[in-house]
């Protein structure tokens, strides 16, 4: 008779202890040192973990879940398991000890990068540029609006917020596994490099003189690849990061709002991009 292979039946609870050295190890992941030596990033989670495992499972190293959870996502755990991942089940307290965003699921994954290069070879059409911009909930936030826009890269310029941050990595939702993020890059370097790639390089801003829908900024123009980039939530961008930009584009505003934060403008001006390059394909 032959046996049935090994499945997410045959797990058995096995980390019960909140302070053992691997659980500790996980837990620290919440830091960027503890990242860095490891080469590790934590994913906390359902969302999160299961657009990992579907997306980017050979980068999962460990899949941690509890006896409820894996009842629950049993498809998650599965699909880890198919790919010889280690799943290991442990108790509620061990997972919270862990993370406490944990929601009974974490993966710990490898950290790695993307270069410009490789998305630049890809002839992309919609890039968005994020300079200088540090709150991990805008940075993950204008990750997932990109990926739902249809974006073909981020790309982090200047000193912004680590992606690897688990704040970043929950407000992104999963999409963090899919498309290229590119790590922190000289402001310069990034725009000088999708330009020389024939992309049109607008920043968002309220002092452009040109208008989202007029102008520079019509149907025509908009249908063109372009990479937005946007600035600090707090100060916005400098003069010199204007002068290396192609058009500054503001949002028009029609209420009484004085303007519109940072991945709600990001979310309105990828998809003007992205309605504009999809209806010219049709076209």
């Amino acid at each position: 008779m032959t046996g049935r292979p090994a499945g997410t039946y045959d797990l058995q609870l096995s980390l019960t202890n909140v302070k053992a050295e691997r659980v500790k190890k996980v837990a620290a992941l919440a830091g960027r040192s503890a990242r860095s030596r490891a080469g590790a990033l934590l994913v906390e989670g359902p969302q999160s973990v299961r657009e990992a495992v579907h997306y980017a499972v050979e980068r999962v190293r460990d899949l941690y879940v509890t006896e409820a959870a894996l009842d629950r996502y049993r498809d998650v755990a599965e699909a880890a398991l198919a790919a010889d991942r280690y799943v290991h089940v442990g108790t509620p307290e061990v997972l919270d000890a862990m993370s406490s965003d944990a929601q009974g699921i974490v993966a710990v994954m490898d950290d790695s990068g993307v270069s410009l290069d490789d998305v630049i070879a890809a002839k992309p059409r919609l890039v968005a540029v994020l300079s200088n911009v540090r709150d991990p909930g805008n940075a993950g936030t204008v990750i997932r609006a990109a990926d739902a826009a249809g974006a073909d890269a981020v790309v982090l310029a200047g000193q912004c917020v680590d992606i690897s941050n688990p704040k970043v990595v929950r407000a992104t939702a999963g999409s963090l596994f899919h498309l290229p993020v590119v790590r922190s890059l000289p402001f310069e370097d990034a725009l000088g490099a999708l330009s020389q790639a024939g992309l049109q390089v607008w920043a968002a801003d309220g002092s452009g003189e040109a208008t989202l829908g007029d102008g520079a900024a019509d149907a025509s123009a908009m249908s063109a690849p372009t990479a937005w980039v946007f600035g600090n939530e707090a100060w916005g961008f400098s003069e010199d990061e204007l002068s290396l930009v192609d058009s500054v584009v503001r949002i028009p505003i029609y209420g009484r709002a004085e303007s519109l934060n940072l991945a709600t403008a990001a979310s309105v001006c990828l998809y003007a991009s992205a309605q504009a390059q999809h209806h010219s394909e049709r076209d």
